[in-house]
């Protein structure tokens, strides 16, 4: 499920006790933010796709409006992708553990480069100024994409994280980007999980310990 959950008032309280205040960010400089859009990719947003996480399709409104602002306040949009070989063997321990062995081709063949369950969802907006890396691995600060590298020559220090799966590659992204020190805000309605209960853990873990939670919209009133 995507950005109707919201943050438990338990949870609320608890940062609130800690830190004094809800959000990290009142301000974010436009020009050292990047907004990474995770995954979302006809492989996981196309229906009954190999993949699929279904409420993936309803974030593209969300994802396409806030990409748009961003690239018009000088912000920069990274289409981060997954790709795999086709046979998985880039990743044997995912895709020969975690994947029955008469769905391992199927899943990473639908994420191999040049197929068409690989390629960026067409409902997303994408500009020409924007960024494409892949990755192999869940998250794109592991040595497994250029990630890094474009980040670092633009100067960026701010991330805002979208896409699919919230409590998997999104996660895996935020928690990485916050320990080697970027500023990172997981968007609420942004966001996509199998389930309200995932989307929602995430959330409450993220600003809780790793960065800050908001929707598209508390993040424009910021910039």
């Amino acid at each position: 499920m995507g950005g109707e959950v919201l943050i438990r008032q338990e949870i609320i309280d608890r940062v609130m006790a800690r830190r004094g205040r809800l959000h990290l960010f009142e301000k974010l400089d436009a020009g050292k933010t990047a907004l990474l859009v995770i995954d979302m990719q006809n492989a996981f947003v196309a229906p009954d796709a190999p993949v699929e996480v279904p409420a993936a399709r309803a974030i593209v409104p969300a994802i396409n409006r806030l990409a748009k602002e961003l690239r018009e306040r000088g912000g920069q949009v990274i289409w981060v992708l997954h790709q795999a070989l086709a046979d998985g063997s880039d990743w044997e321990p995912f895709f020969g553990v975690f994947v029955k062995p008469e769905d391992r081709a199927k899943a990473s063949t639908a994420l191999s480069a040049g197929h068409e369950l690989q390629k960026r969802w067409p409902g997303l907006e994408a500009d020409a100024k924007d960024i494409t890396v892949n990755k192999n691995r869940y998250s794109g600060f592991i040595g497994s994409s250029q990630l890094a590298d474009a980040l670092k020559q633009r100067r960026i220090d701010t991330l805002l994280i979208a896409g699919t799966k919230t409590n998997v590659c999104c996660e895996c992204t935020a928690r990485d980007a916050m320990m080697l020190d970027y500023k990172v805000v997981m968007l609420s309605d942004c966001t996509a999980a199998l389930s309200e209960e995932e989307h929602r853990a995430t959330l409450e873990n993220m600003i809780q310990q790793f960065g800050d939670v908001m929707t598209a919209d508390e993040v424009l009133a910021r910039l």
